[in-house]
């Protein structure tokens, strides 16, 4: 899809960016750089190397620049949908130039596909995380493990959200599987052909709070975004019926404004969700949390130790096996990419140091030359 292609956000002049998340702690933040003539806009679309901004005055497209990009040593550097920026307006022809990203205050995160060692920036700056499933074919306690592991490092509220509610007479036996699962984040089911069962989505956003729809394909991201906004600014191809997915015909992420107040971001559906620094594990895995504390010993892996209360659990009927399995799996994944992040680290320490010892070896040769 083209940059310009998408339905407009703000069409008017004269915006009042408190209705796109900005807020007194921001404009403290943006200060030096408002000094230097820059002007705050928000992250609305990314496609490729090309950002569609809202500032004060509307939208307009803006690329990074060159400086910007010389300085940039990974890609969480770079501006993702939701980022908070620092622009230099455009000239009368071309794109305005992103200067500077603000600090993000939440954001989520995963591997990046074909990276072990790389962060991908999925949102930026939300507030909550609508991460959901379909009630059809895609319902995977597994893969919800999963999104609520990375949900909890991300700084942002998780909420799950079970989409395509008519198509099941089991909502409340899959309600109950989410609450078993993490009894402490909210749960609503939901359902596109019943647009008041979506309304308690937007008790969690409001004026300048901002939301992000993530799931694997064909949940029906964008197909509750249109319902919330009013009307199809997200292209989706109609069902099918052999699997009951739309096919979301968008591979870009993108934020829309939404009437009454509040931010979505819509995501592309992930094929995979690799973990990057997760941290929700305390809260994600709670049961298997309080059942290790009474293990003998306090960095229990619970496989092979003596004294394991959580395999005990198991054997006594308390904790599912499929549970444990999948904790022992998420584990394993998480300390191999952490070692590969520290070799990596490792890896770039040393070129750093033989860059700077070449460049000093350089140094000392001119200067006895001179």
């Amino acid at each position: 899809m083209r940059p310009g292609s998408y339905h407009s956000l703000a069409h008017s002049m004269d915006l009042d960016l408190r209705d796109y998340g900005w807020t007194d702690r921001l404009a403290d933040a943006f200060a030096p750089h408002a000094a230097a003539g820059l002007v705050p806009a928000r992250v609305s679309l990314e496609h490729t190397h090309i950002y569609r901004v809202i500032t004060a005055e509307g939208e307009s497209l803006a690329r990074v620049s060159g400086r910007m990009r010389h300085q940039a040593s990974a890609r969480t550097d770079f501006p993702a949908v939701g980022d908070w920026v620092g622009v230099e307006p455009a000239p009368q022809e071309g794109d305005a130039r992103i200067r500077v990203v603000l600090p993000r205050f939440s954001r989520f995160s995963r591997r990046a596909a074909g990276d072990p060692t790389e962060e991908q920036v999925v949102a930026a700056n939300i507030d909550v995380v609508f991460l959901v499933v379909g009630l059809d074919h895609d319902f995977n306690p597994r893969r919800l493990e999963r999104y609520l592991l990375v949900a909890g490092d991300s700084g942002a509220s998780p909420v799950v959200v079970l989409n395509k509610a008519d198509l099941t007479s089991e909502t409340e036996a899959r309600v109950a599987d989410v609450r078993a699962l993490s009894p402490a984040v909210p749960i609503d089911a939901v359902s596109c052909r019943t647009p008041g069962s979506l309304e308690p989505l937007r008790t969690y956003l409001g004026r300048g709070r901002t939301g992000a729809l993530l799931g694997s394909s064909g949940v029906g991201k964008s197909t509750i975004a249109n319902c919330l906004v009013g009307q199809e600014l997200l292209r989706t191809h109609d069902v099918r019926e052999s699997d009951s997915r739309g096919r979301h015909t968008s591979t870009s992420r993108q934020l829309v404004l939404l009437p009454g107040g509040g931010l979505l971001i819509d995501t592309p559906g992930m094929r995979e969700l690799q973990l990057w620094d997760a941290g929700g594990w305390s809260e994600s895995f709670r049961d298997i949390s309080e059942l290790a504390e009474g293990c003998r010993f306090r960095d229990c892996r619970h496989r092979e130790e003596p004294g394991c209360a959580v395999r005990a659990a198991v054997d006594a009927g308390r904790l599912p096996p499929v549970r444990l399995e999948s904790f022992r799996k998420l584990s394993a994944e998480q300390e191999h990419t952490e070692r590969e992040q520290d070799a990596r680290a490792l890896l770039d320490q040393k070129r750093h140091s033989k860059t700077m010892a070449k460049a000093l070896r350089k140094r000392v040769r001119d200067k006895g030359q001179s």
